[in-house]
């Protein structure tokens, strides 16, 4: 599966079509999403349980139907999404990741 065909199949259970309506709640639902990962590690980490792969794995595609809906919603799929990311990316680390890049960033490649 690529993106285009997962976002065409993810959409098909969005509430919304109104592109406002999708970029609201792709935004406001992978806050959301995030935040329960981060709970799954927080719990590994600090409170003793054992590391849930599965449940952020779940979080994790939740999250990814949520930025489906707010690229719908910009009028974008995921697919431009990912090139545009790598292509930062690229320009940002050519030789792959180096902290002293990640640290002193030229201002164009900070975003």
């Amino acid at each position: 599966m690529d993106f285009h065909e997962y976002q065409r199949l993810a959409l098909r259970s969005a509430a919304h079509t109104a592109k406002d309506r999708l970029l609201l709640n792709g935004v406001m639902g992978l806050c959301g999403e995030a935040g329960e990962c981060i709970d799954v590690v927080k719990k590994h980490l600090f409170q003793g349980h054992d590391l849930d792969r599965d449940k952020i794995i779940d979080e994790a595609g939740d999250c990814l139907w949520y930025l489906a809906a707010a690229a719908a919603g910009l009028g974008v799929g995921l697919d431009e999404i990912a090139a545009g990311n790598i292509e930062k990316l690229r320009k940002r680390y050519p030789d792959g990741f180096q902290a002293d890049r990640s640290v002193n960033r030229e201002e164009s490649l900070t975003t």
